[in-house]
């Protein structure tokens, strides 16, 4: 795309148009200021609750790879790939999950989170090469995400996952976008021009994040990962984390912190198994054969006992 057909693509795009409520935002002072930037951070949540059935359809189909040993790729340039690493790197410690499980990857490689590379977002080959890289296949899920929707590299990607027979998904901040028309579903929360023109790691970078949140929190609870409202598969591998384990073990039970601690010793703190054990009074290997009949699901091996 020649420099000039670029610029007039941009302009096109609402993420990149001016925002008439800032235009005097370089007079203001630094309570003004960030007083304005919340202003229009509070519309991000409202754009977000719009696009939920896509979200919805898009957890589904996550859920669903899951459960088919199949995995949930990221990918995006710039700060839309780096949400994408950071949502994936936050699901292992969260959910006691494979860092296989959830894949993030930047245009640029590893590089391009602490320093942009100049580039690399325009080669939709580099957006193949990075899947066939990591054996991207149709058991797996691909969300492509870029605030303008019209990244290059995303759009390779999206091509490439689509001709696998693989679930494609589209996250961008305008709508009717490239990358929308290519993937199977798209969610596209519109929030508006940015506060600083075209910098989009403001209300577009928040409103990805709040998606990719949902995406995986919603996607780990269907597949059995929490139990009520809470994280029930987290890896004791710290003292905070140890400590985390006995005070969920006790939110889960209402038993006192001494049976948490020594149930926790005796499950090598596996916390789902402890609570099991506790509510249920099952010895472990019982409580373990029972929550391996309910694919790890809590709360289905807590009322299973019931039943019986």
């Amino acid at each position: 795309m020649t420099n000039d057909a670029l610029i007039s693509a941009l302009a096109n795009l609402i993420s990149e148009g001016r925002n008439p409520d800032t235009m005097d935002i370089d007079l203001l002072s630094s309570l003004e200021i960030v007083s304005r930037l919340n202003e229009q951070d509070k519309l991000v949540p409202l754009a977000v609750e719009k696009v939920l059935p896509a979200i919805a359809q898009s957890v589904d189909k996550i859920t669903e790879a899951f459960k088919n040993e199949g995995r949930l790729v990221y990918m995006g340039a710039g700060t839309s790939g780096r949400l994408g690493v950071l949502d994936a790197s936050e699901c292992p410690p969260t959910f006691g999950v494979s860092d296989k499980m959830v894949v993030g990857l930047i245009a640029g490689g590893h590089g391009a989170l602490l320093k942009a590379k100049e580039g690399a977002e325009d080669s939709p080959q580099m957006g193949i090469d990075d899947l066939k890289a990591i054996n991207f296949t149709n058991r797996d899920v691909l969300v492509g995400i870029a605030a303008s929707g019209r990244t290059p590299y995303v759009i390779g990607a999206l091509e490439y996952a689509n001709s696998l027979g693989a679930t494609s998904i589209a996250l961008s901040c305008n709508p009717d976008s490239a990358i929308a028309h290519i993937a199977q579903i798209a969610i596209s929360p519109v929030v508006g021009p940015e506060a600083l023109t075209g910098s989009t790691r403001l209300k577009s970078g928040t409103a990805q994040k709040l998606v990719l949140n949902m995406l995986t929190t919603a996607s780990m609870i269907r597949i059995g990962k929490s139990y009520q409202n809470l994280m029930v598969d987290v890896k004791a591998t710290n003292r905070k984390l140890i400590a985390r384990a006995a005070r969920i073990v006790i939110q889960a039970t209402d038993c006192d912190n001494e049976l948490a601690q020594k149930t926790l010793e005796q499950t090598d703190y596996d916390v789902k198994l402890a609570i099991l054990m506790i509510l249920t009074g099952l010895d472990k290997a019982s409580a373990y054969e029972q929550l391996h009949r309910q694919n790890g699901f809590l709360r289905r091996a807590v009322e299973e006992n019931k039943d019986q």
